[in-house]
C-alpha cells in the first residue's frame, strides 16, 4: 500500500476535484480500510494532502489489479509491485463492492459505516458508470436505479447534502430524489484526534431528467433565432416552467422549515449581514475596478438593510441555487445538490439564512441563461447585437417574474414584496460573480457587470 500512496502526489494535481492549483508536497494516510481482498484488491483511503502550509483531507478509493486493464488506463495512477493501481470509482468490480455494503441496513467495515433503510432498493448487479463531469465530487450511476455521490474533499461533520436529503425523504417530499443510504467515515488527524465526516450518499436515480440550465438555454436559443419576436411569442417560451420551478422551490423551502431548524434575523444580525456584504463589495473593487462607478448606489442598498424593522425569518437553505441544480422530470421539477458551495466552511453552509438567498441565486441564473450566448456567439459589432441584447433582457425579466409568481403560488411570500432584502442578496451574488468571472472566465465578465449596472440604476431611482 505504501507504494500506491507514493503515486498520489503526482496524480492528485491532475484531478478536477482537487481544490486549488498548488503542487502537492506530501500525502499522509489518515485512514485505510481494505474493502476487498480478492482480485482486484480494493482499498478505501482517506488521505491528508499537504500543499505549502495548507492541508485538506480527501477520499481516494484505489483498486489494484495484477494485470494491466486497458479500459481503466485513463484513471491509472501507476504500477507497483502488487500490480496496476487505478481510481476505484471507475472500476466496476470495486463499485459493486461499495454498493454491497449497503445491503440489509448497512454495517461497519474498518473506518467506514454504511447506513440504509432495511427495505431500501439497493441495485446490486447494476453496473456503475462514473458521470463524465466531475467537479468537487464524483457521482456513480448504477443503471437508472441509483446514484452514489462521493464527496472527495472532506470537512468534519455531517454533510448538508446528506442531512437535508435525509430530512426531506423522511418528510415525504416529492421534489427531491429520495435518499437510499449514506456512508460515514472517521480518521486520525495529525495530532492524534478522531475526526468524522460524511463520505457519500446513495439516492434514487431521476430518470427522464433534463437539466434546468439546458432547458433554459434551449429556450434562449429559440428566442435568438427569432430575433424579431418577443419572449412570449417564441415556441420555446420558458415562463411556464419558470413558474412551476418557483412553486417547487417554495414547497421545498416550506418542507425544510418544517423538519430542520429555523430562526430569525434581528437588527444586530441584519447589521452584521450588511457589514459582510460591504466587505465583499470593497474587496471586489480591488479585483475589478469596473465596479467603482456603482459603489455609491450599491453601498446605499446594503445600508438599507439596517433600516429593516421587522425580524427576517431564517431557515436552512440550498445555498448554491441555480438552474444547474434543478432537474425537470416527467413528474415535475426536482431539486438536487443541497451541499452548498463546497469550498466554504461547513458552518457557513449549514447556517440559517433567509430563503430569499436561494431566490436571488435563481434570479441571477436566469440572467446568465439569457445572456451567455451573447458572450459566446456574438460580437459587439454584430448587426443584431443590440436587438438580441434587448430580447435577452426581456427573456430574463419574464422568467424572473414567472419564478417569483410561482414561488408565491407555492404558498410562500412573494419575493418581490421584500425588495430591499431581495435586492441586497442579488447584489451580493452579482458581486461574487464579478470576481469569479474576472479571475477564471474573463470573457463572461460582462454578464454580472451588466447586472450590477441594472441593480445600481434601479436603486438610484
Amino acid at each position: 500500500m505504501a507504494q500506491a500512496v507514493a503515486l498520489l502526489p503526482e496524480w492528485l494535481p491532475h484531478q478536477r476535484w482537487l481544490s486549488g492549483r498548488l503542487p502537492v508536497s506530501r500525502v499522509r494516510v489518515a485512514s485505510a480500510t481494505l474493502l476487498r481482498e480478492d482480485e482486484p484488491r480494493v482499498w478505501h483511503l482517506l488521505v491528508e494532502v499537504h500543499r505549502n502550509d495548507h492541508s485538506d483531507v480527501y477520499q481516494v478509493p484505489l483498486a489494484i489489479h495484477r494485470e494491466f486493464q486497458p479500459r481503466l488506463e485513463h484513471v491509472q495512477l501507476g504500477q507497483v509491485d502488487a500490480g496496476h493501481v487505478y481510481d476505484a470509482l471507475h472500476d466496476k468490480i470495486a463499485t459493486q463492492e461499495i454498493l454491497r455494503h449497503f445491503l440489509d441496513g448497512g454495517g461497519t467495515i474498518g473506518d467506514l459505516t454504511f447506513h440504509s433503510d432495511a427495505g431500501a432498493d439497493i441495485p446490486i448487479g447494476e453496473s456503475a458508470l462514473a458521470m463524465p463531469v466531475e467537479q468537487s465530487n464524483t457521482s456513480l450511476a448504477y443503471g437508472d436505479v441509483a446514484l452514489l455521490k462521493v464527496f472527495r474533499r472532506l470537512q468534519p461533520g455531517l454533510n448538508p447534502d446528506v442531512e437535508v436529503h435525509a430530512a426531506l425523504t423522511q418528510a415525504g417530499s416529492g421534489y427531491i430524489a429520495p435518499l437510499l443510504g449514506w456512508i460515514d467515515g472517521h480518521w486520525t488527524d495529525t495530532e492524534g484526534g478522531r475526526q468524522e465526516a460524511s463520505l457519500a450518499m446513495l439516492q434514487a436515480y431521476l430518470t427522464t431528467a433534463s437539466d434546468g440550465w439546458a432547458l433554459a438555454a434551449a429556450s434562449v436559443r429559440d428566442l435568438y433565432a427569432e430575433g424579431d419576436l418577443h419572449a412570449d411569442e417564441v415556441g420555446g417560451d420558458f415562463a411556464a416552467e419558470a413558474h412551476r420551478l418557483g412553486e417547487a422551490t417554495a414547497h421545498v423551502h416550506k418542507a425544510m422549515a418544517e423538519v430542520l431548524p429555523t430562526g430569525s434575523f434581528g437588527r444586530a444580525d441584519l447589521n452584521a449581514k450588511a457589514d459582510l456584504m460591504l466587505e465583499q463589495l470593497d474587496r471586489a473593487v480591488t479585483v475589478v475596478p469596473e465596479l467603482e462607478p456603482y459603489l455609491p448606489a450599491l453601498r446605499q442598498q446594503m445600508d438599507i438593510l439596517r433600516e429593516v424593522e421587522r425580524p427576517v425569518f431564517t431557515q436552512r437553505v440550498h445555498g448554491d441555487y441555480h438552474l444547474g441544480q434543478v432537474l425537470r422530470t416527467v413528474l415535475g421539477w426536482k431539486l438536487v445538490d443541497f451541499e452548498g458551495e463546497p469550498a466554504r466552511p461547513l458552518a457557513e453552509r449549514t447556517a440559517l439564512d433567509s430563503p430569499l438567498r436561494d431566490v436571488a441565486g435563481m434570479l441571477r441564473s436566469f440572467d446568465y441563461a439569457a445572456r451567455y450566448l451573447l458572450i459566446t456567439d456574438y460580437d459587439y459589432d454584430h448587426p443584431a447585437y443590440e436587438q438580441i441584447s434587448y430580447r435577452a433582457s426581456e427573456w430574463a425579466d419574464r422568467n424572473r417574474d414567472a419564478f417569483c409568481a410561482g414561488y408565491a403560488d407555492g404558498g410562500a411570500r412573494d419575493p418581490r414584496e421584500d425588495a430591499v432584502l431581495l435586492n441586497a442578496y442579488e447584489i451580493d451574488k452579482a458581486v461574487y460573480e464579478v470576481v469569479y468571472e474576472a479571475r477564471y472566465r474573463p470573457s463572461w465578465l460582462p454578464i454580472p457587470l451588466a447586472a450590477v449596472e441594472r441593480l445600481a440604476h434601479t436603486i438610484s431611482k
